[in-house]
């Protein structure tokens, strides 16, 4: 597509989601959540034709030998289809984060003052391989009523279509104002560049994928960025943990999904625990297919029980692998633990085991991520997981928005205030 062409289709979406949002801002709970209902009833009627869509997908990314974690992320069936349609009515089931009286008082000269909430306006989401964020984003976005501009990578540019063809017609019989969803069917590079340039008719741009992606968006973008972060997550195992409870834990948080960004990247263990936790925790996930990069006192303990490991090197302790890979370090106790997590760590999800207390406490109180976790995988972090229902990712900065990125991350509020004839001195 020529370059004159992508920014004609860029703006031209932009500018109808702009139109699209003030009539939105002003719908009724109501009206949204019924819209939200015809969405997933659309998604199940089409789930055929979007399957169909996916696997031309599918098709193209083994022929370019993608590896087995992105083509899971991409794939689609009735199952996931089903899911998404789940996550629009599980919206629809959350109550109504705008129009909430966050603040009221009246002030000493007799004015009333609200603070309210209120939409951001206009989301533009750049995302790569996850059909389902089409979805989730789109919906997400329509529940707090902001329009939604929607940019996602070549290898699901079917799927991405036909979901977001599907939710936009679904979205306009019920009433919602035409140009609320909106797709950028160009795949170029140009195409999310453009995006990150209209400040003024974006409120807001969410760029969800590797660390690529986002780093192009922050050091790029007009537009006001929340990042939602890669995930380097780490289990770390105490002297005093309870050892199966560890080695469940690690199983999990690694190998559940490896593709996803809340999976763990690397496993620490205090060097007390060493000899009683790694032999049976790591030959239990070599036998699930994970190649193991240990340091020298892992590797020692891993060798004399024939355990297969390859040396470490500085840059695995900093990688999201999102595959069957786990970096593994012994470590001096939990200050060393802490140290660790927070040079490494890319302030996502991170995880303590131990029946300590104090080390528990120490842990979640020092390491720097938007979740801690004391005795549980990294795996929960998801909006779903914490009640918060759809979201479009997590966000690893402080500003605005932390963790699960949901409902209430999509608001701003402003002050309402009513006076009788009031005058400033």
């Amino acid at each position: 597509m020529a370059e004159k062409t992508v920014r004609e289709e860029v703006q031209r979406i932009a500018e109808e989601a702009r139109a699209a949002s003030g009539a939105l801002a002003q719908t009724s709970a109501e009206e949204r959540n019924g819209a939200l209902a015809a969405m997933a009833a659309a998604l199940r009627s089409h789930a055929e034709e979007i399957i169909a869509a996916n696997a031309l997908d599918m098709e193209a990314a083994r022929k370019a030998g993608t590896k087995e974690s992105l083509l899971d992320r991409l794939m689609l069936d009735k199952g996931r289809v089903e899911a998404m349609a789940a996550a629009l009515e599980d919206l629809v089931a959350l109550p109504d984060p705008l129009g909430r009286v966050q603040d009221a008082r009246t002030l000493s000269n007799g004015i009333e003052l609200e603070r309210v909430s209120v939409p951001l306006g206009v989301v533009a989401v750049v995302y790569e391989a996850r059909p389902n964020v089409t979805a989730d984003a789109a919906g997400i976005c329509l529940k707090s009523g902001n329009a939604a501009v929607l940019r996602g990578g070549s290898m699901a540019a079917h799927s991405n279509e036909a979901v977001a063809r599907v939710l936009a017609d679904a979205a306009a019989s019920a009433g919602m104002p035409h140009g609320c969803v909106g797709l950028v069917a160009s795949t170029e590079r140009a195409a999310a560049d453009e995006l990150m340039q209209l400040h003024g008719v974006i409120d807001v741009l969410i760029p969800r994928g590797g660390a690529g992606l986002i780093r192009h968006c922050v050091e790029t973008s007009k537009v006001p960025v929340i990042e939602t972060g890669t995930g380097n997550c780490h289990v770390y195992v105490h002297a005093s943990a309870d050892f199966d409870k560890a080695r469940a834990i690690i199983v999990n948080a690694k190998c559940r999904r490896l593709g996803v960004c809340n999976a763990a990247e690397t496993l620490l263990v205090d060097a007390t625990a060493a000899e009683g936790f790694l032999p049976a925790a790591l030959a239990g996930l070599a036998a699930r297919g994970v190649t193991l990069h240990a340091d020298e006192r892992a590797s020692a303990v891993a060798a004399a029980r024939g355990i297969e490991t390859q040396p470490a090197t500085e840059d695995d302790w900093a990688t999201e692998y999102l595959a069957a890979d786990l970096a593994v370090r012994v470590v001096d106790g939990v200050d060393e633990a802490i140290d660790h997590v927070n040079r490494y760590g890319t302030k996502h999800s991170e995880a303590i085991v131990a029946e300590d207390e104090a080390a528990c406490e120490a842990f979640l109180a020092r390491v720097d991520a938007a979740a801690v976790y004391a005795n549980a995988s990294t795996a929960f972090t998801d909006g779903g997981q914490f009640g918060l229902g759809a979201e479009i990712g997590i966000s690893t900065q402080k500003l605005h928005a932390r963790g699960p990125f949901a409902l209430d991350a999509l608001t701003s509020y402003k002050y309402v205030l009513r006076g009788s004839g009031q005058v400033r001195a």
